[in-house]
């Protein structure tokens, strides 16, 4: 259970605030009545969600692989609960830059995890990604348990992460010197492909797709049979801040690897959300099939989540049909200049009926 009295006055700190995800999580803890501060070296796209909410965070501008500020801020900051959401998030661009995305996504985690000694963090809850299995397109649902590996730079930077999570939490945060050694408790989570509206990154599936509706244009669709599992940006961040709330209580057995991903029915291949964007939108939006050769991508990823509903108590909230209607409320929203953060609370109220406390 999600409880609204536990966040109030927290101290959090979040790396990598200033993107899609992270915007969202700020405007979220904001909500919960959170003190929160936010580390990122910019923000990453123009326009976006971060500049059109402005969420009330003391930010910090600063790179991740600078551990010395990084060392420096948390130190001052004395955080709580830690959030560490930065890095390079984009496949396709981890071709083009395959080093910036090894040194952000690589160096960063571990310049965090060395930040993190010997200070005040009582949880920490790091971000990885679906992607860090080893994908043999068995179309098996990947168990937390399997192995790890990554075809593309994005995805080995994201394993390599998870490799350097567990160095770290058995060198210096092992759960046998909890209370006695360190105070720290750290999880990786790992989410399927999250959506939702304001996110205005390139290359990626639904934030190309709604440029091209409001746009008017036919979109092109690289990998129409890829099949993936998508969810609102809310069920991972709901993930995310109730393990935080375990850690930061001393339940050592939640400092561990955990999915976030959506219910069985709501896999279902890139063309499937094309068609039922374009259906929800209307106005004759099209879309058609990208000839030639591309970069590799995984056809298919689907995650187990049964750990994270029996041991956590989190459940998806939101089928995926409702999601879309979600990311075209918002869309409408932003399109007739509305107070697009209203748009967000909104949605975390609806989002957390029934559940937060």
């Amino acid at each position: 259970m999600l409880h609204k009295s536990f966040w109030k006055k927290k101290k959090v700190f979040i790396t990598g605030h200033s993107g899609f995800k992270g915007t969202w999580l700020c405007l979220w803890l904001n909500y919960l009545g959170a003190e929160v501060t936010g580390y990122s070296i910019d923000i990453p796209t123009r326009p976006s969600l971060y500049a059109l909410t402005k969420p009330s965070v003391k930010t910090i501008w600063a790179d991740i692989r600078n551990l010395k500020k990084l060392k420096a801020e948390i130190s001052k900051v004395k955080p709580d609960i830690v959030f560490h959401l930065a890095a390079q998030p984009l496949v396709r661009y981890s071709y083009e830059r395959p080093i910036a995305t090894f040194e952000t996504n690589v160096l960063g985690t571990a310049n965090l995890l060395e930040a993190l000694r010997g200070s005040t963090v009582r949880a920490a809850v790091i971000i990885t990604t679906d992607k860090v299995y080893e994908n043999n397109e068995s179309g098996i649902a990947f168990k937390e348990t399997d192995p790890l590996g990554g075809y593309d730079p994005y995805s080995a930077s994201k394993g390599a992460a998870e490799f350097i999570i567990a160095s770290y939490r058995n060198s210096f945060f092992n759960i046998n010197a909890y209370g006695k050694k360190h105070s720290t408790l750290v999880s990786s989570a790992r989410a399927g492909n999250v959506i939702g509206g304001g996110d205005f990154a390139k290359d990626r599936l639904v934030p190309d797709l709604v440029r091209a509706m409001v746009a008017g244009e036919e979109l092109l669709i690289r990998n129409p049979d890829a099949i993936r599992p998508w969810q609102h940006v809310l069920e991972s961040l709901h993930g995310y801040l109730l393990l935080a709330q375990k850690l930061y209580a001393g339940k050592k057995e939640y400092a561990d690897a955990w999915n976030f991903g959506p219910k069985e029915a709501d896999v279902k291949p890139v063309e499937w959300i094309v068609k039922k964007m374009c259906a929800r939108w209307g106005k004759g939006t099209t879309y058609s099939i990208a000839q030639g050769v591309h970069s590799h991508e995984a056809h298919y990823l689907r995650l187990d989540i049964t750990k994270a509903m029996r041991k956590l108590g989190w459940r998806p909230q939101w089928e995926l049909e409702k999601a879309l209607d979600k990311i075209i409320e918002w869309t409408k929203a932003y399109q007739d200049k509305q107070d697009v953060s209203k748009v967000c609370i909104k949605q975390i109220r609806e989002y957390t009926e029934g559940f937060l406390r």
